[in-house]
């Protein structure tokens, strides 16, 4: 795939953050957010007449403490939760208590499984094996059970070394669509960078609408990215080009 086009004043930007603006860490609390990164955001929104959009597999109280204090718009949770122009944090559903319950058993059922992390979100449960990369099987077969176990409300999402399980309504795309039938956004051409399989539904949304969508880090003939960069300092790079 070939490198991105120059971004311009007319897009709507919208960025996942771990993998795609952050290297990613063995466990999720460890992730190191580069010198400058919230800056040039800041700088990349202005240019944008603020459409700008962080669109996050992590609750927006995890970008909150990751971030800081930022003006950016958020969609949280795979897009189960957003944050706009308003300030004000919303949500598709009221959270499932089963949810916790679910956790609790997780966490029980993997205690022998050294490598393992489980992370309880707001409104998804993580499991994340980068720590042992030989646990895939026994992790999504706990994923697996524990999603059966909730219902056909939730599914099982995969990703780079993790599995969660989320509510079936929670999708990128959909958070993208929401936030483009709105302003600053309505109107200009979508531009989405991703980097693995939980961007794939952003990536096919960008694409009906004739935006750009941009895979960060290994190429792989599966997604449905458009172009590519190798990784998340050539990423930075391109959005710091236009500065």
């Amino acid at each position: 795939m070939a490198d991105p086009p120059p971004l311009t004043a007319d897009c709507a930007l919208f960025l996942d953050i771990d993998g795609t603006l952050i290297d990613i860490a063995d466990h999720p609390l460890d992730v190191v957010v580069p010198a400058g990164l919230v800056s040039t955001l800041r700088e990349l929104r202005i240019r944008l007449g603020g459409a700008l959009a962080l669109v996050s597999g992590r609750s927006l109280a995890q970008i909150d403490l990751l971030l800081g204090e930022t003006p950016f718009d958020l969609a949280g949770s795979h897009g189960f939760e957003w944050r706009d122009g308003s300030g004000q944090d919303q949500v598709l559903a009221d959270r499932d208590p089963a949810l916790e319950k679910v956790a609790d058993q997780i966490v029980t059922a993997s205690s022998g499984l050294r490598g393992l992390y489980v992370e309880h979100k707001a409104y998804s449960i993580a499991l994340h094996y980068r720590s042992n990369l030989e646990l895939v099987d026994q992790a999504w077969a706990l994923a697996r059970a524990g999603a059966d176990s909730l219902g056909p409300d939730f599914t099982l999402l995969g990703g780079k070394a993790v599995v969660e399980i989320v509510s079936a309504h929670a999708k990128k795309g959909m958070a993208i669509e929401r936030f483009l039938a709105a302003p600053p956004y309505a109107g200009r051409r979508p531009v989405f960078a991703g980097d693995d399989l939980t961007d794939e539904s952003g990536f096919a949304q960008v694409n009906r609408d004739n935006g750009v969508t941009i895979r960060v880090g290994r190429e792989t003939p599966e997604t449905l990215a458009k172009f590519s960069l190798p990784s998340t300092a050539a990423l930075r790079a391109w959005l710091g080009g236009v500065l």
